[in-house]
């Protein structure tokens, strides 16, 4: 599922970062500020216009993300 799915509070692991063209440089930041495959992830709030942006806390570590940007992170709710 997209982060953007996932409801709040719901732990996660990140499964991947989907390149929306070659070169994407918005999937490729988001990797390097630490999306990557297993990393614990979860929304904490939402905006109030549209839910948009989403607070993501991954580790210990919280990022603000537009729907679209975090709509390009896979997730996969943790047991």
């Amino acid at each position: 599922m997209k982060l953007t799915e996932l409801p709040a509070f719901a732990s996660a692991l990140v499964t991947g970062v989907v390149d929306i063209h070659d070169g994407d440089l918005i999937s490729n930041r988001l990797r390097e500020l630490g999306f990557v495959d297993g990393e614990p992830v979860k929304v904490v709030g939402r905006g109030p216009i549209g839910a948009d942006p989403l607070l993501i806390q991954i580790g210990f570590t919280r990022f603000a993300l537009r729907r679209s940007e975090a709509a390009r992170v896979t997730v996969e709710r943790a047991a």
